[in-house]
Protein backbone atom coordinates (compact mmCIF):
# COMPACT_ATOMS: atom_id res chain seq x y z
CA UNK A 1 0.00 0.00 0.00
CA UNK A 2 1.30 3.40 -0.91
CA UNK A 3 1.37 5.44 2.30
CA UNK A 4 -0.13 8.93 2.16
CA UNK A 5 -0.93 11.54 4.81
CA UNK A 6 -4.57 12.71 4.67
CA UNK A 7 -5.69 15.97 6.22
CA UNK A 8 -7.07 15.71 9.76
CA UNK A 9 -10.63 16.39 8.57
CA UNK A 10 -10.47 14.16 5.48
CA UNK A 11 -13.36 11.69 5.26
CA UNK A 12 -14.77 9.22 2.72
CA UNK A 13 -18.33 7.81 2.40
CA UNK A 14 -18.72 4.52 4.25
CA UNK A 15 -21.41 3.18 1.93
CA UNK A 16 -20.20 -0.01 0.29
CA UNK A 17 -16.90 -0.15 2.20
CA UNK A 18 -15.22 -3.55 1.85
CA UNK A 19 -12.19 -4.07 4.05
CA UNK A 20 -11.82 -7.68 2.91
CA UNK A 21 -11.16 -6.90 -0.76
CA UNK A 22 -7.36 -6.88 -1.26
CA UNK A 23 -7.40 -4.86 -4.51
CA UNK A 24 -7.77 -1.39 -2.90
CA UNK A 25 -4.67 -2.06 -0.81
CA UNK A 26 -2.65 -2.28 -4.01
CA UNK A 27 -4.26 0.60 -5.86
CA UNK A 28 -4.72 3.23 -3.13
CA UNK A 29 -3.96 4.23 0.44
CA UNK A 30 -6.44 3.17 3.13
CA UNK A 31 -5.56 5.83 5.70
CA UNK A 32 -8.41 8.21 4.83
CA UNK A 33 -10.89 5.34 5.10
CA UNK A 34 -9.41 4.15 8.41
CA UNK A 35 -9.49 7.71 9.76
CA UNK A 36 -13.17 7.96 8.81
CA UNK A 37 -13.94 4.67 10.56
CA UNK A 38 -12.07 5.73 13.73
CA UNK A 39 -14.15 8.89 13.89
CA UNK A 40 -17.55 7.63 12.72
CA UNK A 41 -17.76 3.85 13.14
CA UNK A 42 -14.78 2.41 15.05
CA UNK A 43 -16.38 -1.05 15.37
CA UNK A 44 -17.53 -1.85 11.85
CA UNK A 45 -19.50 -4.93 10.72
CA UNK A 46 -19.30 -6.54 7.32
CA UNK A 47 -19.28 -9.99 5.73
CA UNK A 48 -16.46 -11.95 4.13
CA UNK A 49 -17.00 -13.38 0.63
CA UNK A 50 -17.97 -16.73 2.21
CA UNK A 51 -20.84 -15.01 4.03
CA UNK A 52 -19.32 -15.01 7.51
CA UNK A 53 -19.52 -11.66 9.28
CA UNK A 54 -16.67 -9.99 11.14
CA UNK A 55 -16.06 -6.85 13.19
CA UNK A 56 -13.35 -4.36 12.18
CA UNK A 57 -11.67 -2.35 14.96
CA UNK A 58 -9.77 0.76 13.91
CA UNK A 59 -8.93 2.62 17.16
CA UNK A 60 -5.64 1.99 18.96
CA UNK A 61 -7.25 1.30 22.35
CA UNK A 62 -9.64 -1.29 20.92
CA UNK A 63 -6.97 -3.01 18.82
CA UNK A 64 -4.59 -3.16 21.77
CA UNK A 65 -7.30 -4.66 23.97
CA UNK A 66 -8.13 -7.23 21.29
CA UNK A 67 -4.51 -8.36 21.01
CA UNK A 68 -3.70 -8.41 24.72
CA UNK A 69 -6.78 -10.12 26.17
CA UNK A 70 -6.36 -13.76 25.14
CA UNK A 71 -9.03 -14.90 27.60
CA UNK A 72 -11.76 -13.03 25.73
CA UNK A 73 -10.25 -13.11 22.25
CA UNK A 74 -8.59 -16.27 20.92
CA UNK A 75 -5.86 -16.70 18.32
CA UNK A 76 -6.49 -20.43 17.92
CA UNK A 77 -8.88 -20.14 15.00
CA UNK A 78 -6.53 -18.05 12.85
CA UNK A 79 -4.83 -14.66 12.84
CA UNK A 80 -5.55 -13.34 9.33
CA UNK A 81 -8.77 -12.52 7.47
CA UNK A 82 -8.60 -15.54 5.17
CA UNK A 83 -9.38 -17.69 8.24
CA UNK A 84 -12.77 -16.04 8.88
CA UNK A 85 -15.49 -18.67 8.90
CA UNK A 86 -13.00 -21.43 8.11
CA UNK A 87 -10.33 -21.51 10.80
CA UNK A 88 -6.62 -22.22 10.42
CA UNK A 89 -5.62 -25.81 9.60
CA UNK A 90 -2.61 -25.48 11.92
CA UNK A 91 -4.84 -24.70 14.92
CA UNK A 92 -3.15 -25.86 18.12
CA UNK A 93 0.02 -26.88 16.26
CA UNK A 94 2.04 -23.65 15.94
CA UNK A 95 2.77 -20.73 18.22
CA UNK A 96 0.75 -18.42 16.00
CA UNK A 97 -2.54 -20.27 16.43
CA UNK A 98 -2.43 -21.38 20.05
CA UNK A 99 -3.50 -19.62 23.24
CA UNK A 100 -1.87 -19.75 26.69
CA UNK A 101 -0.90 -21.98 28.40
CA UNK A 102 -0.10 -24.16 25.36
CA UNK A 103 1.24 -21.11 23.56
CA UNK A 104 3.85 -20.55 26.27
CA UNK A 105 5.00 -24.18 26.15
CA UNK A 106 5.78 -23.76 22.45
CA UNK A 107 6.99 -20.18 22.54
CA UNK A 108 9.29 -19.93 25.56
CA UNK A 109 11.99 -22.46 24.55
CA UNK A 110 12.15 -20.88 21.08
CA UNK A 111 12.17 -17.34 22.45
CA UNK A 112 15.31 -18.12 24.45
CA UNK A 113 17.07 -18.93 21.17
CA UNK A 114 16.06 -15.57 19.69
CA UNK A 115 16.95 -13.40 22.70
CA UNK A 116 19.63 -10.79 23.25
CA UNK A 117 22.29 -13.24 24.42
CA UNK A 118 22.04 -15.22 21.18
CA UNK A 119 21.79 -12.07 19.06
CA UNK A 120 25.03 -10.77 20.61
CA UNK A 121 26.75 -14.09 20.04
CA UNK A 122 25.70 -14.09 16.37
CA UNK A 123 26.27 -10.37 15.78
CA UNK A 124 29.37 -10.69 13.57
CA UNK A 125 27.75 -13.37 11.44
CA UNK A 126 24.54 -11.33 11.20
CA UNK A 127 26.44 -8.25 10.04
CA UNK A 128 28.29 -10.28 7.41
CA UNK A 129 25.06 -11.86 6.13
CA UNK A 130 23.22 -8.53 5.90
CA UNK A 131 26.26 -7.07 4.15
CA UNK A 132 26.02 -9.79 1.52
CA UNK A 133 22.34 -8.99 0.99
CA UNK A 134 22.99 -5.32 0.13
CA UNK A 135 26.31 -5.86 -1.65
CA UNK A 136 24.71 -5.93 -5.17
CA UNK A 137 23.08 -2.56 -4.50
CA UNK A 138 26.33 -0.96 -3.36
CA UNK A 139 28.36 -2.52 -6.18
CA UNK A 140 25.96 -1.68 -9.02
CA UNK A 141 24.51 1.47 -7.44
CA UNK A 142 21.06 0.30 -8.45
CA UNK A 143 18.79 -2.68 -7.78
CA UNK A 144 15.24 -3.77 -7.17
CA UNK A 145 15.40 -3.15 -3.43
CA UNK A 146 12.33 -5.30 -2.74
CA UNK A 147 13.96 -8.30 -4.40
CA UNK A 148 17.10 -7.86 -2.29
CA UNK A 149 15.05 -7.65 0.89
CA UNK A 150 13.51 -11.08 0.20
CA UNK A 151 16.83 -12.44 1.50
CA UNK A 152 16.97 -10.34 4.66
CA UNK A 153 14.86 -12.72 6.83
CA UNK A 154 17.16 -15.63 6.01
CA UNK A 155 20.23 -13.51 6.72
CA UNK A 156 18.94 -12.64 10.17
CA UNK A 157 17.36 -15.96 11.20
CA UNK A 158 19.51 -18.68 9.63
CA UNK A 159 22.25 -18.65 12.30
CA UNK A 160 19.76 -18.61 15.18
CA UNK A 161 17.43 -21.20 13.69
CA UNK A 162 20.26 -23.54 12.70
CA UNK A 163 19.23 -23.74 9.03
CA UNK A 164 21.91 -25.62 7.04
CA UNK A 165 23.72 -23.41 4.52
CA UNK A 166 22.80 -25.61 1.54
CA UNK A 167 19.05 -25.11 2.14
CA UNK A 168 18.99 -21.38 2.81
CA UNK A 169 18.55 -20.07 -0.73
CA UNK A 170 15.59 -22.39 -1.45
CA UNK A 171 13.89 -21.64 1.87
CA UNK A 172 14.34 -17.91 1.28
CA UNK A 173 12.80 -18.17 -2.20
CA UNK A 174 9.78 -20.22 -1.17
CA UNK A 175 9.21 -18.05 1.90
CA UNK A 176 8.95 -15.05 -0.40
CA UNK A 177 6.51 -16.93 -2.66
CA UNK A 178 4.39 -17.82 0.38
CA UNK A 179 3.93 -14.11 1.15
CA UNK A 180 3.63 -12.92 -2.48
CA UNK A 181 2.17 -15.83 -4.51
CA UNK A 182 0.81 -13.41 -7.12
CA UNK A 183 4.22 -11.91 -7.93
CA UNK A 184 5.30 -13.32 -11.35
CA UNK A 185 8.96 -12.47 -10.76
CA UNK A 186 9.04 -15.04 -7.99
CA UNK A 187 6.58 -17.63 -9.28
CA UNK A 188 7.35 -17.67 -12.97
CA UNK A 189 3.85 -16.43 -13.74
CA UNK A 190 1.87 -19.43 -12.48
CA UNK A 191 -1.53 -18.93 -10.84
CA UNK A 192 -1.28 -17.44 -7.34
CA UNK A 193 -3.34 -20.18 -5.68
CA UNK A 194 -1.15 -22.87 -7.23
CA UNK A 195 2.00 -20.96 -6.23
CA UNK A 196 0.80 -20.67 -2.64
CA UNK A 197 0.12 -24.41 -2.44
CA UNK A 198 3.49 -25.24 -3.99
CA UNK A 199 5.24 -22.90 -1.55
CA UNK A 200 3.47 -24.55 1.38
CA UNK A 201 4.56 -28.04 0.30
CA UNK A 202 8.12 -27.01 -0.50
CA UNK A 203 8.57 -25.14 2.77
CA UNK A 204 7.43 -28.09 4.88
CA UNK A 205 9.65 -30.46 2.88
CA UNK A 206 12.65 -28.16 3.19
CA UNK A 207 12.22 -27.65 6.91
CA UNK A 208 11.68 -31.39 7.35
CA UNK A 209 15.03 -31.98 5.64
CA UNK A 210 16.67 -29.25 7.73
CA UNK A 211 15.40 -30.80 10.96
CA UNK A 212 16.80 -34.21 9.98
CA UNK A 213 20.17 -32.63 9.21
CA UNK A 214 20.12 -30.70 12.49
CA UNK A 215 19.29 -33.82 14.49
CA UNK A 216 22.68 -35.22 13.51
CA UNK A 217 24.45 -32.00 14.46
CA UNK A 218 22.59 -30.35 17.39
CA UNK A 219 23.46 -26.85 18.52
CA UNK A 220 22.25 -23.86 20.50
CA UNK A 221 19.50 -22.97 18.04
CA UNK A 222 15.75 -23.02 17.42
CA UNK A 223 15.64 -26.34 15.56
CA UNK A 224 17.53 -28.12 18.32
CA UNK A 225 15.22 -26.54 20.90
CA UNK A 226 12.19 -27.88 19.00
CA UNK A 227 13.64 -31.39 18.81
CA UNK A 228 14.17 -31.35 22.58
CA UNK A 229 10.80 -29.80 23.43
CA UNK A 230 8.13 -31.78 25.26
CA UNK A 231 4.53 -30.68 24.82
CA UNK A 232 2.40 -32.06 27.63
CA UNK A 233 5.17 -34.62 28.15
CA UNK A 234 5.33 -35.72 24.50
CA UNK A 235 7.99 -34.77 21.91
CA UNK A 236 6.89 -32.90 18.81
CA UNK A 237 6.49 -34.81 15.58
CA UNK A 238 8.75 -33.90 12.69
CA UNK A 239 5.77 -32.33 10.90
CA UNK A 240 4.92 -30.32 14.03
CA UNK A 241 8.50 -29.01 14.21
CA UNK A 242 8.59 -28.18 10.50
CA UNK A 243 5.28 -26.33 10.80
CA UNK A 244 6.64 -24.12 13.59
CA UNK A 245 9.83 -23.36 11.66
CA UNK A 246 7.69 -22.48 8.64
CA UNK A 247 5.57 -20.20 10.83
CA UNK A 248 8.66 -18.40 12.16
CA UNK A 249 10.06 -17.78 8.69
CA UNK A 250 6.67 -16.62 7.40
CA UNK A 251 6.42 -14.15 10.27
CA UNK A 252 9.85 -12.77 9.42
CA UNK A 253 8.96 -12.39 5.74
CA UNK A 254 5.69 -10.68 6.61
CA UNK A 255 7.41 -7.89 8.52
CA UNK A 256 11.12 -7.09 8.21
CA UNK A 257 11.62 -6.77 4.42
CA UNK A 258 8.58 -4.54 4.04
CA UNK A 259 9.62 -2.23 6.87
CA UNK A 260 13.03 -1.86 5.22
CA UNK A 261 11.53 -1.00 1.82
CA UNK A 262 8.99 1.48 3.18
CA UNK A 263 11.68 3.24 5.25
CA UNK A 264 13.89 3.61 2.17
CA UNK A 265 10.92 5.02 0.23
CA UNK A 266 10.48 7.65 2.96
CA UNK A 267 14.20 8.45 2.98
CA UNK A 268 14.15 8.99 -0.80
CA UNK A 269 11.36 11.55 -0.33
CA UNK A 270 12.86 13.06 2.85
CA UNK A 271 16.64 13.32 2.33
CA UNK A 272 16.80 15.52 5.43
CA UNK A 273 15.97 12.48 7.57
CA UNK A 274 18.77 10.45 6.03
CA UNK A 275 21.23 13.32 6.43
CA UNK A 276 20.33 13.49 10.13
CA UNK A 277 20.84 9.73 10.52
CA UNK A 278 24.19 9.79 8.73
CA UNK A 279 25.32 12.68 10.90
CA UNK A 280 24.24 10.84 14.05
CA UNK A 281 24.00 7.03 13.65
CA UNK A 282 22.63 6.72 17.18
CA UNK A 283 19.33 7.76 15.53
CA UNK A 284 19.13 4.46 13.61
CA UNK A 285 17.14 2.61 16.33
CA UNK A 286 14.65 5.51 16.29
CA UNK A 287 14.51 5.27 12.48
CA UNK A 288 13.70 1.55 12.75
CA UNK A 289 11.06 2.01 15.45
CA UNK A 290 9.31 4.89 13.70
CA UNK A 291 9.61 3.01 10.41
CA UNK A 292 7.81 0.02 11.95
CA UNK A 293 4.97 2.25 13.19
CA UNK A 294 4.85 4.07 9.87
CA UNK A 295 4.79 0.90 7.77
CA UNK A 296 2.61 -1.28 10.03
CA UNK A 297 3.78 -4.27 7.96
CA UNK A 298 0.75 -6.36 8.89
CA UNK A 299 -2.40 -4.40 8.02
CA UNK A 300 -4.49 -6.48 10.40
CA UNK A 301 -4.57 -9.28 13.00
CA UNK A 302 -7.58 -11.55 13.58
CA UNK A 303 -9.10 -12.94 16.78
CA UNK A 304 -12.32 -14.83 17.72
CA UNK A 305 -14.46 -14.12 20.78
CA UNK A 306 -14.35 -16.80 23.48
CA UNK A 307 -17.27 -15.27 25.41
CA UNK A 308 -20.10 -12.79 25.09
CA UNK A 309 -18.43 -9.44 25.75
CA UNK A 310 -18.14 -5.88 24.47
CA UNK A 311 -15.43 -3.79 22.91
CA UNK A 312 -15.52 -0.17 21.85
CA UNK A 313 -19.03 0.08 23.27
CA UNK A 314 -20.30 -2.66 20.93
CA UNK A 315 -21.77 -5.98 22.08
CA UNK A 316 -19.80 -8.98 20.85
CA UNK A 317 -21.22 -12.52 20.79
CA UNK A 318 -19.21 -15.64 21.59
CA UNK A 319 -17.84 -17.00 18.31
CA UNK A 320 -17.72 -13.61 16.56
CA UNK A 321 -14.66 -12.85 14.45
CA UNK A 322 -12.83 -9.56 15.11
CA UNK A 323 -10.12 -7.86 13.06
CA UNK A 324 -7.76 -5.34 14.60
CA UNK A 325 -6.57 -2.99 11.84
CA UNK A 326 -3.03 -2.33 13.06
CA UNK A 327 -2.34 0.10 10.24
CA UNK A 328 -5.21 2.26 11.48
CA UNK A 329 -4.31 1.91 15.17
CA UNK A 330 -0.81 3.21 14.44
CA UNK A 331 -2.26 6.46 13.04
CA UNK A 332 -4.69 7.15 15.91
CA UNK A 333 -4.81 10.86 16.84
CA UNK A 334 -5.74 9.86 20.40
CA UNK A 335 -2.22 8.43 20.76
CA UNK A 336 -0.09 10.62 18.47
CA UNK A 337 -0.60 14.36 17.87
CA UNK A 338 0.81 14.07 14.35
CA UNK A 339 0.48 10.41 13.33
CA UNK A 340 0.96 11.14 9.63
CA UNK A 341 4.43 12.60 10.19
CA UNK A 342 7.55 10.43 10.07
CA UNK A 343 9.58 11.65 13.05
CA UNK A 344 12.83 10.52 14.63
CA UNK A 345 12.22 12.24 17.97
CA UNK A 346 9.14 10.37 19.24
CA UNK A 347 10.91 8.40 21.92
CA UNK A 348 9.15 5.30 23.25
CA UNK A 349 6.16 4.64 21.01
CA UNK A 350 3.19 2.39 21.88
CA UNK A 351 2.71 1.30 18.28
CA UNK A 352 1.41 -2.17 17.44
CA UNK A 353 3.76 -2.83 14.54
CA UNK A 354 4.98 -6.03 16.21
CA UNK A 355 1.61 -6.85 17.74
CA UNK A 356 0.95 -6.89 21.49
CA UNK A 357 0.17 -9.27 24.33
CA UNK A 358 1.06 -12.99 24.40
CA UNK A 359 1.55 -13.02 20.63
CA UNK A 360 3.93 -10.04 20.50
CA UNK A 361 6.25 -10.92 17.62
CA UNK A 362 8.66 -13.58 18.85
CA UNK A 363 11.33 -12.33 16.46
CA UNK A 364 10.90 -8.61 17.20
CA UNK A 365 14.37 -8.19 18.74
CA UNK A 366 15.98 -10.07 15.86
CA UNK A 367 14.07 -7.94 13.34
CA UNK A 368 15.03 -4.68 15.04
CA UNK A 369 18.67 -5.76 15.15
CA UNK A 370 18.73 -6.79 11.49
CA UNK A 371 17.12 -3.52 10.40
CA UNK A 372 19.55 -1.56 12.56
CA UNK A 373 22.51 -3.37 11.01
CA UNK A 374 21.08 -2.83 7.51
CA UNK A 375 20.82 0.93 7.98
CA UNK A 376 24.20 1.12 9.70
CA UNK A 377 25.78 -0.45 6.60
CA UNK A 378 23.83 1.82 4.24
CA UNK A 379 24.74 4.90 6.32
CA UNK A 380 28.42 4.12 5.85
CA UNK A 381 28.16 4.19 2.06
CA UNK A 382 24.97 5.83 0.75
CA UNK A 383 24.67 9.59 0.56
CA UNK A 384 21.24 9.67 -1.07
CA UNK A 385 18.46 7.32 -2.20
CA UNK A 386 16.54 7.79 -5.44
CA UNK A 387 13.47 5.76 -6.43
CA UNK A 388 13.84 5.35 -10.18
CA UNK A 389 10.22 4.46 -10.99
CA UNK A 390 6.88 4.27 -9.20
CA UNK A 391 6.97 1.26 -6.82
CA UNK A 392 4.35 -1.46 -7.23
CA UNK A 393 2.50 -2.74 -4.18
CA UNK A 394 1.18 -6.06 -2.93
CA UNK A 395 -2.41 -7.05 -3.57
CA UNK A 396 -3.00 -7.98 0.05
CA UNK A 397 -5.31 -7.04 2.90
CA UNK A 398 -2.76 -8.62 5.26
CA UNK A 399 0.76 -7.46 4.32
CA UNK A 400 1.69 -3.85 3.66
CA UNK A 401 4.48 -4.44 1.20
CA UNK A 402 5.83 -3.79 -2.27
CA UNK A 403 6.44 -6.13 -5.16
CA UNK A 404 9.06 -3.93 -6.81
CA UNK A 405 11.01 -0.73 -6.07
CA UNK A 406 13.80 0.19 -8.48
CA UNK A 407 16.33 2.04 -6.35
CA UNK A 408 19.37 4.10 -7.30
CA UNK A 409 21.92 4.96 -4.61
CA UNK A 410 24.34 7.85 -4.71
CA UNK A 411 27.42 6.81 -2.78
CA UNK A 412 29.51 8.97 -0.50
CA UNK A 413 31.57 8.26 2.58
CA UNK A 414 29.99 9.30 5.86
CA UNK A 415 31.86 12.14 7.56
Amino acid sequence: MKITSPARDARVPLTGVDLYDPAPFREECQHTLWQTLREESPVWWQRAPNGTGFWSLTRHADCEQLLKDHRRFSSEYGTILSSVGIGDAARGKTMTVTDPPLHGQLRNPVLRKLGWAVIRRCSDQLRAEVGRVVAPLLENRKADFVELMHYLPMAMLAPMMGIPAELRAEIARWSAVSITPDEPGLTGGIDGHIAAREAHVHMLDLFGAAIKMRAGDPGDDVMTALTELLLDGEPLTEWHMALNCYSLMMGAHATTPHVASQIVAVLAERPDLWSAVRADPTLIPALVDEGTRWTSPTHHLLRRANVDTEIGGTAITEGDWLVGWVGSANRDHDVWDDPYEFRLDRGASPHLGFGAGPHYCIGAQVSKTALTVLFEILAEHVERFEVASEPTHLTSNWINGMTRMDLVVHLGART
